[in-house]
Parts: structure tokens; C-alpha cells; sequence
């Protein structure tokens, strides 16, 4: 009990400063090495050691051996999985592959002259370009640049447009999606199989109701506003560059996502390309793609230099994040207070489902509160394991939930980079963003747990 006590308070002091804005991989890192230093003194006989690594000799510096063990781990493992997709996404956008995608994706929809209509099926192709595209924010500024001026013109309000932008990374799915590369190594199966088999079957009906809500919620919205619908000639948009990249570029970005689906064991059990592999032939394939087309081997050589940035642009902001929730998930292992939590509401006659609802909501009140989605999910996500262990069930069937939440609660909160980023376009404010972005998600949260109960 006053192991658990003092995991709580550690816990909430965590909370209220990362809400304040401190850095969260600090802030997580120092909450971990307190609970691991903690344990050490209430269990002066209990090994603090990571894994199977090896002891030190002295039980305290065990404590910083712990954190070394989980570094090595995170690193060679789901962190190379989350650099190699930043750094090819990176790239990606180097050589304005996506922004090819992203132009013929949306340029069906401009046949099209129902304006609210439009914006339902903008989310929709908005969503599944991010399959492909791993950053929110980096494809919600390629639609503020390409899709945006489209709507607007076609006669939606630039609050309307906005707004479906700050939902178009409502979920995140895929193999190049850094949160569900995590999610299906806790579920302990592969990603293409976690994606195809559980992440779709969920979206789908996901995106279909949000995609209802956004028409009926933006044009409510911009009625109220007083907002008048003129239709203007889409064609003198400002969204196509002179040095824009050449239309078959577009096939680049998706490149990797069919070779980890294509060689895995939903279509080709033979041969099995993990994500890292995919990304590096996909990679290749544009530098190849690049010299075809320049013709200056030099500069191509120079630009697969951004793929590495990327690289260490992911381990700075994403891995260290990663590397420090695990610390502060094993301590709050280590100390015991994971196994008095559950031993408490297995004992108050909470099932499985319960625990499911209130871990997925913990994931969206902190994806709210912080902004970030990545920093939600990966503070949590490694108790759901342990959780689901205790209770005879699943991971995936909790950990499905807790990963999709995490960018659905982003969507919704007012100091989320993406959110902010689409409230400048919109000229408004974050908050009149969220007003319009509320709706649609609140129903898209009930429809993935409702569709989460259902089939699985």
C-alpha cells in the first residue's frame, strides 16, 4: 500500500509538470529512476535489473544500469523502426514525393461540386494518406498547401477546412506509424498483421461516422457563423509548384507500406521484409527515381543526407521519449504498484473491458492535456501488457484502443502543434477549431470502443 502511494503521487507530480509544459522526456526519466531508487530502499532484497542484463555488483548503480538496459533495447529495436520511417519520411518530403501524392489523391475530389461533401471525403483520403505519410503534422501542412486552397474555393469556410485538416491524423495507422509499430510489439505480433487485422477493421467504421459528422457539423457550424457558400474556379489555385515533383513520384511514399504488407504473412509467408528493410529499398528506390530524373549525381547523393537527419530528428523528439516512458513503466513494474492496482479492481469486481475504457481514456485526458498523442501512448502503453496478462486476455485487445486514442485525443486538444498549426490557416482561434473538431471525434472514440467490443 504505501509503495502504491508514493507510485501515485510520483505519478501525479509527473503529470502536472509535463502539463505545465516541462520537458517530458526529463520529466519521465527522473519519475522512472525515483521509483526504481524507491523500490531499492523499500526492497533493499528485490534485483533491479532490466531484463536479463547482468548486475553492476551495486544494487544503486543497477538503478543507471536499468536505464543503459532499456536505452540498448529501445534503440535496436522499435526505436530503429520509428528513425528508419522518420528519416524516410523526411526524404519523402525532400524530394516532394508526397506532395505528388497528396496532389493526385485530392484531385478526383475537385470534379466534385458539393462542398460539404467534399470535406466528408477529404477526411477520409486525408486519413488514409497517412498510412503512407507518417507525420500529423508534416501531411497537415502538405493539405494547408494543396487541399486547403481547393476547399475554400469550392465554398467551405477556412475554419471548415481547418478543422477537417486537424482531424486528418485522427488515427494512426500503418507500418510507418511510430505508435503502432509500439502497439503491435506489446501486442507481440508483426505490424502488417496488426494493421490489416485490427487496426482497419476498426477505422473503417471510424471513418465513416466521422466523415458523417464533419459534413453535418461544418455545415451547422458555418450557418451559425453566418458563413455564405460562393463556388469559385478550383483551377486558379496556388497549390502547384514550378519545381513540382513528377506524377509518378507519388507511388514512392506507399512503396515500403505494400512491401511490408505484400511479404508478410497476409499475402507472401516465404519471404518477410520488416519495416526498417522496407523503408531502406524504399529509400533507395527514390534516390534511383532522383538520379533518373536530375541527373546530377552529386546533389542526389547530398539529398539522401536528409534520411539520416530524419533519423536523428525521430531520436531526439520520438526514441528518447520512448526510451524514458519505458523507464518510468518499468519502475512503476518494479515497485509493485502495478500489481496492487489490478489485485484492487480485479477485488472491486472491475473485468477486463473496464480496465480497457479507463487505460484508453487515460491515454485521451493526457493526449488533451499535452498535445501529444506520442507522449500519451508511450507513457502508457507498456502496462497494458502486464494488465491484459493478469486478466487471462489479449494485449492487442487493449492496446488497439490505448493507440488509437492517443491521436483522437490530440485532435481535440487546443495546444496540439497540429491543432494550432490549422487554426493560423483557419483564422481562428485553436479553441474554435476544437468546437468544430469536438464532435466528430467524440463520436469516432465511442465508435472505435463500441467496434473494438464487437469484433474482438
Amino acid at each position: 500500500m504505501t509503495a502504491f502511494i508514493i507510485a501515485i503521487v510520483i505519478t501525479i507530480i509527473a503529470a502536472w509538470l509535463i502539463i505545465k509544459n516541462y520537458q517530458p522526456q526529463t520529466v519521465l526519466l527522473l519519475a522512472g529512476l525515483a521509483l526504481l531508487t524507491i523500490t531499492v530502499i523499500l526492497h533493499p532484497e528485490k534485483s533491479i535489473l532490466y531484463g536479463k542484463a547482468t548486475t553492476t555488483g551495486s544494487t544503486w548503480l543497477d538503478i543507471f544500469a536499468f536505464a543503459k538496459g532499456s536505452l540498448s533495447t529501445q534503440v535496436a529495436g522499435i526505436g530503429l523502426i520509428i528513425m528508419a520511417a522518420g528519416g524516410f519520411a523526411s526524404y519523402m518530403d525532400h524530394i516532394k514525393a508526397s506532395n505528388a501524392m497528396v496532389n493526385i489523391c485530392i484531385r478526383p475530389l475537385q470534379v466534385i461540386k458539393a462542398p460539404y461533401l467534399i470535406l466528408a471525403l477529404g477526411y477520409i483520403c486525408a486519413q488514409m494518406l497517412h498510412v503512407a505519410i507518417s507525420s500529423a503534422a508534416g501531411l497537415a501542412m502538405l493539405l494547408l498547401v494543396t487541399f486547403f486552397p481547393v476547399l475554400v474555393r469550392l465554398g467551405v469556410s477556412k475554419a471548415a477546412a481547418a478543422a477537417m485538416i486537424g482531424l486528418c491524423a485522427f488515427m494512426d495507422l500503418g507500418p510507418a506509424v511510430g505508435t503502432a509499430n509500439l502497439a503491435a510489439k506489446h501486442a507481440g505480433m508483426e505490424t502488417a498483421v496488426y494493421f490489416a487485422h485490427y487496426q482497419m477493421p476498426v477505422a473503417i467504421a471510424v471513418m465513416l461516422v466521422v466523415s458523417i459528422l464533419i459534413f453535418f457539423t461544418a455545415k451547422y457550424y458555418d450557418k451559425k457563423d453566418g458563413h455564405t457558400v460562393v463556388i469559385q474556379d478550383v483551377s486558379k489555385t496556388d497549390a502547384q509548384e514550378e519545381d513540382a515533383a513528377p506524377t509518378f513520384y507519388a507511388l514512392l511514399p506507399i512503396f515500403p507500406v505494400a512491401l511490408v504488407l505484400i511479404f508478410s504473412p497476409l499475402v507472401i509467408d516465404t519471404i518477410k521484409i520488416d519495416v526498417v528493410t522496407a523503408m531502406i529499398v524504399g529509400t533507395m528506390l527514390a534516390f534511383v527515381c532522383e538520379l533518373i530524373v536530375k541527373r546530377d549525381f552529386r546533389a542526389c547523393c547530398k539529398g539522401v543526407q536528409v534520411f539520416f537527419k530524419g533519423m536523428g530528428g525521430m531520436f531526439t523528439s520520438i526514441v528518447s521519449l520512448l526510451v524514458c516512458a519505458d523507464i518510468y513503466a518499468q519502475g512503476m513494474q518494479q515497485i509493485g504498484a502495478i500489481d496492487y492496482l489490478l489485485e484492487s479492481v480485479q477485488n472491486a469486481g472491475f473485468g477486463f473491458t473496464s480496465m480497457t475504457i479507463v487505460m484508453t481514456l487515460l491515454v485521451g485526458i493526457t493526449a488533451v492535456l499535452t498535445g501529444s498523442g506520442v507522449a500519451a501512448f508511450f507513457s502508457f502503453s507498456g502496462l497494458a501488457p502486464s494488465i491484459a496478462t493478469k486478466f487471462g486476455a489479449d494485449a492487442v485487445y487493449m492496446i488497439l484502443p490505448m493507440q488509437l486514442m492517443a491521436g483522437m485525443g490530440r485532435s481535440i486538444s487546443p495546444v496540439a502543434g497540429i491543432i494550432i498549426a490549422v487554426s493560423k490557416a483557419g483564422e481562428c482561434s485553436p479553441f474554435m477549431i476544437v468546437r468544430r473538431t469536438l464532435i466528430p471525434a467524440l463520436g469516432g472514440i465511442v465508435t472505435m470502443l463500441v467496434t473494438n467490443y464487437l469484433l474482438f
